[in-house]
């Protein structure tokens, strides 16, 4: 997609440009835009600007040829009020941005400190089992709290840094995911609960798998197969020594590798199945598509979708695309009007237009513009595969390796 540079007398409506200006110094939205009335190309002009770069392949109107004369320029009356109005509705989009950089700020790091609780209590557990289930239990007491108190569910991609183990992550992000979806499916708040910590302590009887087993790059033997499928009893075994752990709980732990059609390793049907295990069952398998075999998370709720139907609760899986959406939080996307960006957050209540870190070489990645889709009247064109995006937008976007979301709500 190349570009031409033109003066700004041969400006149209319907001609995609883009400025030579970094963001904060015009009052457009974006630095690359479609024109859409001659007001704006007057705005471009009182820029200073005597040329700028058009993109053809995204514009409606050809180039008109260059004037043989100087042609008058007619100035709109309003101009001077058109381009303050600009000016506001950019600043007002700023201190948006700004409030949204502090919420997911303020969502990171609820989500590490949740990380670290999950990493002591993991640590606790087989010396003194009775502490770390205690210190679960307020974990997931003060989440369910948090859960119910949000009227309007927003998820954030919160970052991966790699010091947690895959353990520590899985388990955490199992378990969130499960107890948002549990509220979503309006189950009760012991319910949400049960679910939180059963999510939580699923994988717990791998600390009993030897850890080359569980690092293996290689196929395991048949032998070492039939170990790591030993993981959910050593788990339950552990839980045991604390008499008080919930029995729904225990199932979750037990059962989560068992699917509706009966291929799991106990070979339990759907009916055999309470709706906590069929829960974690997917939001488990959903999470290892998205790490164990990196997938990204559009794919991986596809690959639920079409390939493995009738392993899953069809109400789960549909209420778990309502809740994280059909782009979700790390799913890198084309935008309708050609802008690359990678998807932030999402909002039940709108899920076509979730928030998007937009790529742009002229801003610095610290200050990159995050969009909310409906207010910038776009929407998402295709998702991309982040291995074949030029290496300067990989870096700037920064795609993660392991994805996490972390619910919104506020501390007072």
């Amino acid at each position: 997609m190349t570009g031409i540079t033109i003066s700004v007398d041969r400006l149209q409506v319907g001609h995609y440009v883009s400025l030579p200006l970094g963001w904060r110094e015009h009052p457009f939205l974006f630095s690359s835009f479609k024109l859409k009335n001659e007001e704006e190309i007057e705005l471009i002009r009182r820029l200073g600007l005597t040329s700028v770069t058009l993109i053809p392949d995204k514009s409606d109107t050809p180039v008109k040829p260059a004037p043989l004369g100087v042609e008058p320029v007619a100035t709109p009356p309003d101009l001077a009020q058109l381009q303050a109005q600009m000016q506001q509705e950019k600043a007002q989009r700023i201190e948006r941005l700004q409030r949204y950089r502090r919420n997911l700020q303020q969502c990171e790091k609820q989500f590490q400190q949740s990380l670290a609780q999950v990493r002591s209590v993991m640590s606790k557990i087989q010396a003194r089992p009775l502490d770390a289930i205690g210190h679960a239990r307020e974990l997931v007491n003060a989440m369910t709290e948090q859960l119910l108190s949000v009227d309007e569910m927003v998820l954030h991609l919160v970052s991966d840094k790699e010091e947690s183990s895959n353990l520590h992550f899985h388990s955490l992000n199992v378990s969130v995911l499960s107890m948002l979806l549990a509220k979503e499916c309006k189950m009760s708040a012991e319910q949400i609960r049960h679910i939180g910590m059963g999510a939580l302590f699923h994988d717990i009887g791998k600390l009993k798998i030897p850890s080359q087993v569980l690092r293996k790059r290689e196929p395991l033997t048949m032998a070492e197969q039939h170990l790591l499928a030993q993981h959910p009893r050593y788990g339950l075994a552990l839980l045991n020594l604390a008499p008080d752990f919930p029995e729904p709980a225990k199932d979750v732990v037990r059962y989560h590798h068992e699917f509706l059609d009966g291929c799991g390793p106990e070979g339990l049907k759907q009916s055999q199945l309470g709706p906590l295990v069929q829960i974690v069952s997917l939001i488990n398998a959903y999470d290892n598509l998205c790490h164990v075999q990196a997938k990204m998370p559009y794919v991986a709720l596809g690959h639920l979708y079409k390939q493995r139907k009738g392993q899953f609760n069809q109400k789960y899986l549909n209420m778990l695309i309502r809740l994280i959406g059909v782009y979700p939080p790390g799913s890198v996307v084309q935008l309708s009007d050609g802008q690359i960006g990678l998807v932030m957050s999402v909002n039940t209540a709108r899920l076509l237009y979730p928030s998007v870190l937009v790529y742009d070489a002229r801003i610095p990645r610290q200050e990159a513009v995050i969009i909310d889709l409906q207010q910038a009247e776009l929407r998402i064109a295709k998702v991309m595969d982040p291995k074949r995006l030029p290496p300067a937008v990989f870096e700037y976007l920064h795609p993660r390796t392991r994805i996490s979301y972390y619910f919104e709500h506020h501390t007072h």
